[in-house]
């Protein structure tokens, strides 16, 4: 006990603190200071802030047009667009814009444009609002007046990649070809974009410079190697120029990584049809057929393997509903007046024949079969006229000499015949040095 308790006055001793003796002066200061009368100030009540009343700011509801606009929701869209416009006296620049986009989809280009018009007056610093004015101007056929927009477009955003790539467009559609090629490749230093590579070709297609559309192709394809539409279009030019390996490669990667790419299966299929792989050919249209039903080539193709395959009942039956599909295919016509002359069908064979020369008048070959038919018609002196036409006009297939000369034997005529198959002879051995592989038929 007496352990402990010497403990805990240890603990209230180092606890203890002393506190300094006041003098009598501060004493009586204390006292002063303790007789004052103290008054407990009131507290003040701070006065109610006004809510500050609402400005009309023109883009209050630019957030909520926007949204129903990408939703696709274009009457409540332009509902707001409305009441947006009535508060602000039209002067809200983004709700004219958007209900340009929407005039425009509804197929009203003329009011889009006028909308477009006002937008760049409000704010004539936006390309975007010249850009839609141009794009409006181009929908409506004037070309010329949307080239002059770009420009305007251009002096604002010089490496703009849709300024340079539409106005390469708009030339393209003017027949420009120079100027068009020149805004494309400017389009292509801004943005490597494919589209401009797929027209840039297509304009060397127009002038005919297959090397160059060739080169143009692989180009995009070095930049995009896994674009199936790049790769179907060039492997359908390798086929152009005979180049089959490249042509098979190409189109063999377009359908690896697009399966269902219809112009790779059409091409692939014709390079299989015309190895006489007709069951194999099929099968890739089959595929087609599922994605487009309605394709005059297809059906065309379909037509001729049946045909290859001789059953002309049903190759007749697939060409017909490609000529129903486009009436005025003249490759359609001839394979049609090919398979009535193999059916002995001489007048259905004339109809369809005469039909395919009033669209391709400069083809030779058109002749050679129509006076094929007109020789089963009994028709001799419109034949011979035919034939001759032929001639004229065909100087690369030695067949047109050959069925030239059978008829005039046959007429009685062997002086010219003689002749006409001496010509025969002779094309026929030059297109053999030259190796060009010539089919002729022995029936």
């Amino acid at each position: 006990m007496r352990q402990s308790s010497l403990c805990i006055f240890y603990n209230i001793t180092m606890n203890y603190r002393f506190f300094p003796l006041q003098s009598k002066e501060e004493k009586k200061a204390d006292e002063a200071l303790l007789s004052l009368p103290t008054k407990i100030p009131e507290p003040t009540l701070k006065p109610k802030t006004k809510k500050a009343p609402e400005l009309p700011i023109f883009e209050r509801r630019n957030w909520l047009i926007h949204l129903h606009y990408v939703r696709k929701e274009f009457n409540t869209c332009k509902s707001l667009i409305k009441e947006q416009l009535e508060e602000t006296q039209g002067m809200c620049e983004y709700a004219v814009y958007v209900q340009g986009l929407i005039k425009r989809m509804e197929g009203r280009i003329q009011e889009s444009l006028e909308l477009f018009q006002t937008c760049s007056l409000l704010n004539s610093q936006s390309t975007d609002n010249l850009k839609q004015v141009a794009r409006s101007l181009f929908l409506l056929g004037r070309h010329k007046a949307a080239i002059d927009v770009y420009n305007e477009a251009a002096k604002l955003s010089q490496r703009d990649w849709e300024v340079s790539h539409n106005m390469g467009i708009c030339y393209m559609y003017l027949k420009m070809y120079d100027k068009a090629k020149e805004s494309l490749k400017h389009a292509i230093q801004c943005n490597r974009h494919d589209l401009s590579f797929i027209m840039l070709g297509k304009i060397f297609l127009m002038e005919g410079d297959l090397e160059m559309a060739i080169d143009v192709y692989k180009r995009a394809v070095e930049f995009n190697p896994e674009n199936p539409e790049l790769l179907s279009t060039l492997g359908l030019l390798y086929l152009q120029i005979g180049q089959t390996q490249k042509a098979f490669e190409h189109l063999g990667n377009a359908l690896t990584y697009d399966p269902s790419n219809v112009k790779a299966i059409l091409a692939a299929g014709c390079m299989m049809q015309q190895h006489g792989d007709f069951e194999v050919a099929l099968t890739k249209y089959r595929i087609a057929a599922a994605a487009v039903p309605e394709s005059p080539p297809l059906w065309n193709n379909i037509g001729m393997c049946f045909f290859g395959k001789k059953k002309y009942v049903a190759a007749i039956s697939c060409l017909k509903r490609a000529n129903y599909l486009a009436p005025f295919d003249w490759k359609i016509l001839y394979n049609l007046g090919l398979v009535h002359l193999t059916m002995q069908q001489y007048a259905s064979a004339f109809h369809f024949l005469s039909a395919a020369i009033n669209l391709k008048p400069k083809m030779g070959q058109l002749f050679m079969l129509l006076a094929v038919a007109l020789t089963h018609l009994e028709d001799p002196d419109n034949a011979r006229q035919a034939y001759e036409q032929a001639v004229s006009l065909e100087q690369s297939d030695p067949s047109v000499h050959l069925n030239f000369a059978i008829y005039l034997y046959n007429i009685g005529d062997r002086k010219a015949a003689s002749h006409h198959f001496s010509q025969f002879e002779q094309k026929l051995q030059a297109q053999r040095k030259d190796n060009v592989n010539v089919e002729i038929d022995t029936e």
